[in-house]
Order: structure tokens, then C-alpha cells, then sequence
């Protein structure tokens, strides 16, 4: 099963859904592309005045689909695509979304769960959830502007334990680094989530949407669609073959043996050996 991302709408709030069992709810391809369609659609929804995004099976979402990875992102360009228009694009999709955004983060919130999370405007998280992005164990890096989006929700020091550390931190931490809105006992996240999103649909509709779009203008922007080129330089210097015009810039390190050995050592369930 590819899993899913599923909406429901009751009256002005609306619930997005990620769903994919037996895999704490890791983005797969097809649940990246479902993303964007969902919330392009809640944008153009008049009615909509709350957005609540849940996982299923007590967790938000681990990360992403590592089993289709080897099909895929051992080629430049067909790691760039998937990264600058199937993740990025999802992502997008909520972040030009001018209805208010709730988390209710349960679980595991790991990887591509951090940068949905992070598109949200307030987030709310069971104090058992759980939050990183350990991807140097698989060996790669996080994409640009998935990278961008991430370092201005959590902060640049936690960002970096993230990625450089593997560091996976705790509700309180998140909360102290000024991610969380609120910790709530894990019994309690769901009501108090609807509740909190019943009490932003009471308000005005116009007012919320005016003031997202007056947010978003006045935070500083994230890296742009061609930030990938800006890191062309440095990866050359790491990457055999990569020259600062190569085409596939900051994803040219996708054919390198430690991108793979990363992979293959987290479907064997092996530590990998770089």
C-alpha cells in the first residue's frame, strides 16, 4: 500500500489525514502529490475556516517512504524532481494555504513529518511525540528549501543537532525552541486540537485569511526555487565528477556509494558502514 492523505470536512473545519499503515505514516510518493491536491482544494473552499492535520495509529508521520527510495534517488535528476516538485511542491501547496493550519502531533514526528509540521501555524503535540530528522544515518542531506523551511521553524542550533547529530528531540525541547504551541497529555491532544480549531472557525474568516497572507508577506522569504545552484559549489567539492555547472547541483551526490550504503543498510536493518 502506497498510503494515503485523506480530508474530511465537518461544517468550516476540515481534518487532513495522513495514513499509511504499518509505517507510522511515512510520506510515500503518492501521498506527497495527495498533499497538494488536498490543500490547493481547501484554499479554493470558501468554507473552510480550520485545517487540523493528524496521523493515524498514535503517530504524526516518521518520515519518508524509504522503500521506494532505491527506484528513484540514486539519479540526479530524478531525485531533484521528486524533491523540487513532489515533496516541495505538497509543501508549497500548505504554506500558500491562507486557512489557519493545526497540528496535532502524536508519535513519531520525523523527517518530511517536521516539514509538514513546520507549514503549520500552530502546533500542538502529545507530550510522548517525538521530533528529528536523522537522515545523515541514511546518508543524505535534507533538500535545500526543505532544509530552509525547517531551520526557520525550529531554530538554527536545533536544526543542526538535527541534521549533523541525528539529535531526535522531545515535546520539551520543541516547546522551548518555540516549535510547539502547547504540550498536552497524550489523552488529551485530540479533543483540545478540535477544540482549538472549533475556536478559530468561530472567528472572522476574512480576518485569519488577511492575516496569513500578512504574515507570510512579512517573514523573511525561504530559499527560492533555484537555492539548489547556491549549494552547487561546496557539493562539487565533495561529490566525484560534480562540477559547479552540473545540472543536477545539490543532488549530485545521488549515485555516491555513501547514498546508497545509507539506503540499503536501513531496508537490511544494519548499521551502515560509510
Amino acid at each position: 500500500m502506497a498510503g494515503s492523505v485523506h480530508m474530511r470536512a465537518d461544517g468550516h473545519l476540515v481534518w487532513v489525514t495522513l495514513d499509511h499503515p504499518g509505517k507510522f505514516n511515512a510520506m510515500s510518493r503518492a501521498m506527497w502529490k495527495a498533499l497538494k491536491e488536498v490543500f490547493e482544494g481547501i484554499q479554493h473552499d470558501a468554507a473552510a475556516r480550520c485545517v487540523v492535520v493528524q496521523g493515524v495509529g498514535g503517530h504524526f508521520c516518521a518520515g519518508g517512504d524509504i522503500a521506494e527510495y532505491p527506484s528513484f534517488r540514486f539519479d540526479p535528476e530524478q531525485l531533484q524532481h521528486f524533491h523540487e516538485n513532489e515533496v516541495w511542491g505538497g509543501l508549497q501547496a500548505m504554506l500558500d494555504c491562507d486557512v489557519p493550519i493545526v497540528a496535532q502531533i502524536s508519535g513519531n514526528c520525523m523527517g518530511a513529518g517536521v516539514e509538514i509540521a513546520s507549514c503549520c501555524d500552530l502546533r500542538l503535540a502529545g507530550v510522548s511525540a517525538r521530533f528529528g530528522a536523522p537522515i545523515a544515518r541514511l546518508g543524505f542531506p535534507m533538500a535545500p528549501r526543505e532544509a530552509a523551511l525547517v531551520a526557520q521553524a525550529v531554530g538554527s542550533t536545533t536544526a543542526r543537532a538535527m541534521l549533523l547529530a541525528a539529535e531526535v528531540f522531545d515535546a520539551q525541547h520543541m516547546r522551548e525552541c518555540d516549535f510547539l504551541t502547547q504540550i498536552l497529555p497524550d489523552a488529551q491532544l485530540a479533543e483540545q486540537a478540535h477544540a482549538l480549531a472549533q475556536r478559530i472557525a468561530a472567528l472572522a474568516p476574512q480576518a485569519a485569511r488577511l492575516n496569513k497572507q500578512t504574515i507570510r508577506a512579512l517573514n523573511r522569504p525561504l530559499a527560492p526555487a533555484g537555492c539548489a545552484q547556491a549549494a552547487t559549489k561546496s557539493i562539487a567539492k565533495l561529490t566525484p565528477g560534480a562540477t559547479p555547472n552540473s545540472f543536477s547541483s545539490a543532488y549530485s551526490y545521488a549515485s555516491s556509494a555513501e547514498h546508497r550504503e545509507g539506503i540499503a543498510a536501513f531496508l537490511d536493518k544494519r548499521a551502515p558502514n560509510f
